[in-house]
This record gives C-alpha cells, structure tokens and sequence, in this order.
C-alpha cells in the first residue's frame, strides 16, 4: 500500500514546510511569513476525529516558549481557531493529546484577517466584551483591548443535543469512504461478536436491531442471537430469515425460557470472536460502533473491556437523553453501571467469568462489570467518547431490565457487597437506591492532623475550631493553626479560650500570605498519619464527615480525598475540580442546589476525579511528603491544589471525591477576592505555570467528556 501523503499546510496559497511524525509531533516553520503579532485565523482537519480534539495546536516561540491555541471544534473533522499571534512567534507545533489515539492531519489553513472582520467576528459571540473592547481600544489601551477581543473569539456557545447530532454526529458520505478505506488496509482485523438475547420484542424493532448490525461500516462481524423461548411465533421466522440471507448471523432456539442471564450465555457459546459485544433485542448501534471499537482494540491490543457513549431513541427515531461518560472510573462503577451501553468484553476472559450471573436479573451486567474489574489495571479499559448505542425508549419494546426495578436494585447492592467483603469494606444502600461502598477505618483509627493557615477573622476561625472540637465524632485528632501573622485582639482571645484543649497548637508563620507554605509548614509540624487541610472559612454539618474522608485516605490506593462544599445558601461551591474549565480547571456542578443529583447523579455518588479542592483535602502524610507537598515557590495561592492532586495522581494514586462528606465553605471570606493589580498579576504567573507544566493532562480530563463545554463544568454540549 502506497505511503500516506504528508499533510499540506498553506499560508495565501504558498506551502509552509512541515516536520516531524505526523498523528504524534508536527511543526510548522513560520520564518518569514511576518506573521508575529498579526491576526490569523487557522483551520485544520484531523480525519477520524468525529470533533473531538487528539491534537494541542501551541505558538513556540524562538526562545522555545510556546502558547497553546484553543481550538473550536467545527463540526466533522474540522477545527478552527482565530487570535493574535504572539509577536515572536517561530513555529506552530502540533502535539498528540493521546499515544493510543494519534491525530491524522489531512491540511492547514493559515489565513490572515483585518481588524474590521476580527471585530465583527468577536461582535457576533460576545456583543458586550466587543464593545468594552473597542471603548478600551479608542483610548489608547491596546493590550486591554486585545485581551477583551480575545475573550469575545474565544466565546463558545453551548447547545442542545439536536444541534449537537447535526453538526458532530452525521457521517458523510467522504467519511464512510475514508472508514472503508482505512478498514480494508488493516491486516487481520479481530473479529467482534455481537451477542442479542431475544424474548418477545416486538418484530419491528428487532428487525431494527438486527438491521443496524448488517449495516456496520466494519465488517468483521457476527451476530449470536438467543432466542429465549420467544412465545411470539414471527420472532424465530424473523431470526430465520435473516440468518438465511447473511451468512455471519448465528442463531439458536432455547426451549424454554430462562431470562437474559442464561440467554446471553448461550449465545456467548455461538461465539468464534475475540471481543464480544452486547446488544439488547431493541435498541440500535451506530453504523460506525464497531469500527471505533476494532480501532481502539488496534491501537491497543491489551485491552479488556471497551465502552462507548449512548443516548435513547424513541418509535420515530428521535435521539434524546444522551449519556456522555467519564473515563474509567472504578469508584463510581461500584455505585452504578455508568458503562452500560455499547460495552464490549474480551470473549476469553467472559468465558472465564462463566458470563452473566442467573439470579442478577435486572443488574446482570453491573454484576459482570465489577467482577470484570476487581483488579484489572485501569490501562485495560478503553472509553469512547461518542455516541455509539441507542437504547430503545419506546413504550412495549420489552426491554429486559425495565421489568423488576426493586429486584435490579437489590441484585445490583448484592453484587457490590461480594466486591466489598473482599476489600473488608461493607455496601450500603446509597442515595436513590445507588450503591454505597464504605470503607473501614483501620483499628486504631489513624490520628489526623488538620492544617488550618489562618489570619485573624476569629469569627470564620471560631467556627471551624467548634466544628472539629464539638461536632466532629472522629475519635483521633490533632489541630494545628499556622497563624500568618494574625493581630486582631479577637483572634488572640480565640487562642486563649483554646489554651487548654491538648488538641490543637498554633504555629506562628508571619509573612506575605503564602497559602502552599504555610500549608507545608503545617504538615511538617504535624503528628498525624493523615493530614487535612481545611480552610479556616468551613463550617461542619454532620458528626461523620472525617469519619468518611479518613476511611477513604487510608485505602492505599487512594492518594488525596476531597468533600461535598456547599455555599451558605446550599447550592454546590465543589463538586471535585474538572480540568480545563476557563482555561485551566473549575469545580464540578458550581451553583447546583445542594440537592439536586447532578449529571447522571452524579453529585449523591463517590467518584474518581483529576483533583479537590484545597479548602478541604485528606491525603496521606506518606503520599505528601513524596510528591514533595504544596509548590510553595511558583504556586503561593492560586492552583496549587490542583497541581498537588495532578503530582499525586502522576506517581500513580486515584483522587476520589465524596459527597457523603458535607461541609460549608464561605469562598474566600477570609482572603478577599482577586480584585487588585498585584493579585492579577500573580494569578496570571501562576496560571502560565499551571499551563506549561500540564498544557496537554489540561486539555484532556478522563472524568469529563471531551464533548462537554469547557466554559463551566455544567456537564453541557
């Protein structure tokens, strides 16, 4: 087979030369093209990409500094972005977000624009900050202009899932082709085995069913359908025929029923494919399901379980309520089966579990799911981040697990509990009948040691010292105020009043405010296996909140712990941080009253995430001090939480995040807001710092969609 062309790359017309490998590290040589400090739009497509980023476009500049370019997925294969470029500018350079998911560059366009097209184009987003612009700009203020103008470009609007399917997920006719073509040179391509369980459906949406696997794009394919005794005599002719015209669909009759378990085992024992597939008797796959599928399986041959995104589909094929998935995420799978649908299994290693389980009716697949994964390295699961399963909503479709909700529960909580008993953990039944894990605590419970930097407010100080001394029934715990410089007669009268609890010490730390070293040097100062920071502005809720971080620290697996924070007013101030919001990360669910479930429940289940906030963290001392604690030299204030849990999770711990831990935090009451030049200025260094040293982790959080906007971490399109 011929090579593969390089990609072309133009400015006006003329070839840009272009080094490096492509789908991994491209540059594009800028020298002469004068466009240093010029306004540029520059569009790109990366075949295969369905609009969903796999490379991070940067500005280098001569002396090596480099500026990422956010990117704004237009729809297909396209993405575009339009800015200023720094006035050094040497290179653009083209970098791999993922090894096992390369870009495929196909062209770039450089495009220079005026400043009348670049302020109409900031004007149709942001009609408001291009106002404020050019106010600013007939000043005199230039930078300040352009910073505004900047913004406005990089406005990103947010949309519903119909507009969402029209411009990310319709395959053109040029995409099937380039599929095919891609298909046909792939040497030995593994063989995927759809199973179908069948009990009654009715005929129309089996046939659909049935249909949208003949109609895969990738052919490597074969269909085992059960049927389970189906009393519907239409069902086996129907099977009949299709097995007769396609010789991949592989058919047999049970002769009598034995529910889905024993359904989808038998037709498991049909099955000659390395992976196996599921498939309910109405719901649809994608036509490109398993092409993603066997490209992810060639990318990576090692993988165990591969699983996809999925909406609902109702009679007339209208697609609604789409479930865009984390990553792997062990701890929220222990609380419900976020997998579901499209799930696909190494064939040898189902065989080896013995299938689904007779008896978990309804939580059948959660059941294999946790069995599956007890243990399994989390290299060895693969998501796909598009929607490649529509699952049958429509009224009488029969769906198998629509039938016995309180019997899917209590299979699904029995399921957990043989998962927990080997861990010497207990499952609970959690909020709204999801599952609970609760760790132990190890016997003696561990002394904590809870790190409070404070500066006067006695009255926000007071408050968290009567939480943990009066409120708090964790039996083991040590207090150590790390007082920057505090002067106000009320905080020494809160001292005094505390003189005599052996519980707590003050260390004195004067000096400019330095949250990441006086957290430092409270942990130095600290005798507990466990540390907490907390801010001094939390308030306690509920007697078992430390109870339930500390359980959860001392799993050595687990490397940082964070709480359900609440404003005041019981909305949601941190549901966990999500990566990449505004630019560098922002707190999950931010303003959602208390209450609600979230995403897909997201805010009443523990849950794996890339990091916590630093007003309320557990970790381990032992974990601390070998990532090296808080970076008190380039992160004083701002970020230093997220790069601390970005460390932790890089030497190979999990961040979790826990609702059933509830506190109040009153945000930066005792700091003050980011409202002077001085403080500006320093969140913007150590926002550079943030962005040069995890750019590329940033732009890539497992645990939020990549389909997700990036304006706020609301889990919307």
């Amino acid at each position: 087979m011929a090579e593969r062309a390089g990609p072309h790359v133009t400015l006006a017309g003329r070839a840009l030369p272009v080094t490096g490998a492509d789908g991994a590290d491209l540059r594009i040589d800028l020298a002469g093209a004068g466009l240093g400090g010029v306004w540029v739009s520059v569009t790109w497509r990366d075949a295969g990409s369905g609009g969903i980023a796999r490379a991070l476009l940067s500005a280098v500049s001569g002396d090596g500094g480099s500026a990422a370019l956010v990117e704004e997925p237009l729809g297909g294969d396209a993405f575009a972005w339009t800015g200023r470029l720094p006035p050094d500018v040497a290179t653009l350079r083209l970098t791999a977000l993922s090894r096992t998911n390369p870009f495929r560059l196909q062209d770039l366009t450089i495009t220079r624009r005026g400043r009348l097209g670049i302020v109409a184009r900031a004007g149709r987003r942001q009609p408001g900050l291009t106002a404020r612009a050019v106010y600013w700009r007939l000043l005199g203020l230039k930078l300040r202009a352009r910073g505004l103008i900047g913004q406005a470009l990089a406005h990103r609007s947010e949309t519903g899932y119909a507009a969402w399917i029209a411009r990310f997920d319709r395959l053109t006719a040029a995409e099937r082709a380039r599929i095919r073509a891609e298909i046909a040179g792939w040497e030995a391509p593994p063989l995927i085995s759809v199973l179908m369980p069948v009990h009654d459906p009715d005929p129309r949406v089996l046939e659909a069913a049935i249909r949208s696997v003949r109609g895969q794009l990738y052919p490597a394919w074969e269909l085992c359908i059960a049927d389970d005794a189906s009393t519907d005599p239409r069902i086996p002719k129907l099977i009949a025929r299709h097995a007769a015209e396609e010789p991949r669909i592989r058919a047999l009759r049970r002769p009598e029923n034995g529910h889905i378990a024993r359904a989808t085992n038998d037709a498991l024992s049909l099955a000659g494919g390395a992976y196996a597939a599921f498939l309910d008797h109405d719901d649809l796959l994608s036509e490109n399901a398993l092409f993603e599928v066997a490209a992810a399986l060639r990318a990576d041959p090692a993988l165990e379980l591969i699983y996809s995104d999925e909406d609902k589909v109702e009679g007339r094929g209208r697609r609604f309520e789409p479930h865009f998935k984390p990553g792997y995420d062990r701890e929220l799978l222990w609380a419900q089966n976020y997998v579901n649908h499209l799930c696909v299994v190494r064939t040898q290693t189902l065989r080896r579990l013995g299938g689904l389980r007779p008896g978990f009716e309804g939580s059948q697949d959660h059941d294999l799911l946790l069995r599956l994964t007890e243990g399994l390295d989390a290299a060895r699961v693969r998501h796909i981040p598009k929607v490649l399963y529509h699952w049958r909503a429509a009224a009488g479709s029969g769906t198998f697990s629509d039938r016995a909700l309180a019997r899917a529960e209590e299979a699904r909580l029995r399921a957990l509990a043989e998962v927990a008993a080997r861990k010497g953990a207990r499952a609970e039944r959690g909020p709204e009948g999801f599952n609970r894990l609760v760790r132990p605590l190890p016997e003696p419970p561990p002394l904590v040691t809870v790190v409070i930097p404070t500066r006067d407010r006695a009255e926000l100080l007071g408050v968290v010292l009567d939480g943990l001394f009066a409120r708090t029934d964790y039996p083991a715990l040590d207090v150590v105020v790390v007082d920057n410089g505090s002067t106000e007669p009320a905080t020494r009268d809160l001292f005094a009043r505390y003189a005599a609890e052996p519980r707590l010490r003050v260390l004195p730390a004067p000096g400019p405010f330095n949250f990441s070293d006086l957290s430092n040097r409270g942990a130095a100062a600290a005798r507990g296996t466990i540390l907490l920071f907390l801010n001094n502005d939390i308030e306690v809720l509920e007697p078992g909140w430390l109870t339930e971080l500390a359980s959860i620290a001392s799993d050595p697996e687990i490397g940082a712990v964070g709480a359900k924070l609440l404003y005041p007013d019981g909305t949601i101030q941190h549901g966990g941080i999500v990566l990449g919001i505004g630019g560098i990360a922002g707190h999950s669910h931010l303003g959602l009253p208390g209450h609600e479930p979230g995403s897909f429940a997201r805010m009443l289940l523990s849950q794996e995430v890339s990091a916590v906030t630093g007003a309320c963290l557990a970790v381990r001392a032992q974990v601390f001090s070998e990532v090296g604690g808080f970076d008190a030299a380039h992160l004083a204030v701002a970020f230093n939480d997220v790069d601390l849990c970005l460390r932790i999770r890089a030497a190979g711990y999990r961040i979790v995040w826990t609702p059933h831990a509830r506190l109040v935090h009153h945000e930066s009451k005792s700091r003050g807001a980011e409202d002077t030049p001085e403080k500006r200025a320093r969140f913007e260094a150590e926002s550079r710092v943030m962005r040069e040293r995890w750019e590329p982790v940033l732009r890539a959080d497992p645990y939020y969609n990549p389909n997700f906007s990036r304006a706020a971490a609301h889990y919307r399109l």
